[in-house]
């Protein structure tokens, strides 16, 4: 199993697709709420260069967005 991680914002539209589609998928996965968590948010930046979120990393690969069918091939789902 990959080790999936998070980086989110409550209310984020994106994050949420992504949590439900780790959650319809049985995939599980850490989450870091980056509007609450200042050092998380500080590493978010750090390695993306960026604020925007989700921020989805897989087995140590960073990807900023949410794109399903690219996610589901990093996962090996299709």
């Amino acid at each position: 199993m990959k080790k999936v991680e998070i980086y989110s914002t409550p209310t984020c539209h994106y994050c949420h697709m992504a949590k439900d589609f780790f959650k319809e998928n049985n995939i599980p996965y850490t989450e870091y709420d980056v509007a609450s968590d200042l050092a998380k948010r500080k590493e978010m930046v750090e390695k993306t260069s960026q604020m925007g979120v989700p921020v989805i990393v897989i087995d140590g690969a960073w990807a900023v967005g949410f794109n399903k069918t690219t996610v589901a091939k990093e996962l090996g789902l299709i």
